[in-house]
């Protein structure tokens, strides 16, 4: 009741962002977070620290899908890094649909533009690529590259745009 009053009176903001304590509702998705390195979205577990949260149709069958970024290493990847987690809703409840490692390059950050998943990739320390990729049945596929081999400042207006 008081966090009704609080939002009626436009003192309770609800936050935007991943990184806050309060939960971010989506197209039927809630992100919610515990402390700095657990979050839940709707009732899947995430104990990783959050850095992105975006919905869309991933694999265009006409239902919304929830695309997580955490943080963490794999088998593979043993050096923590950005990752991207793809969801689907089933009964209310957030199935995997793909956890990835890698998409190409070193995931900096991901946008879902158009039915497809922009990267911003680091290729190494001083270059940089934007890249798209689309649903393949089991993952991302690569789409094509918007820019590559530039520096940060360029990739990042592409990636923006």
């Amino acid at each position: 009741m008081i966090r009704i009053i609080l939002l009626l009176l436009g003192l309770l903001t609800t936050p935007c962002v991943a990184q806050t304590c309060e939960p971010r509702e989506e197209n039927g998705f809630t992100l919610r977070k515990e402390h700095d390195s657990l979050y839940y979205l709707n009732d899947w577990r995430l104990p990783y620290p959050v850095y992105q949260f975006q919905t869309g149709d991933v694999d265009g069958d006409g239902r919304i899908d929830a695309m997580v970024g955490v943080i963490k290493s794999t088998r593979y990847y043993p050096e923590k890094g950005r990752r991207l987690f793809i969801f689907k809703q089933v009964n209310k409840k957030a199935r995997p649909m793909w956890l990835g490692s890698k998409l190409g390059g070193i995931l900096e950050d991901f946008r879902f533009i158009d039915g497809r998943i922009r990267g911003l990739e680091r290729a190494n320390d001083s270059l940089y690529v934007v890249a798209e990729y689309k649903w393949g049945g089991f993952g991302m596929d690569f789409d094509h590259y918007l820019i590559k081999g530039t520096d940060k400042q360029t990739a990042t207006k592409y990636f923006s745009q």
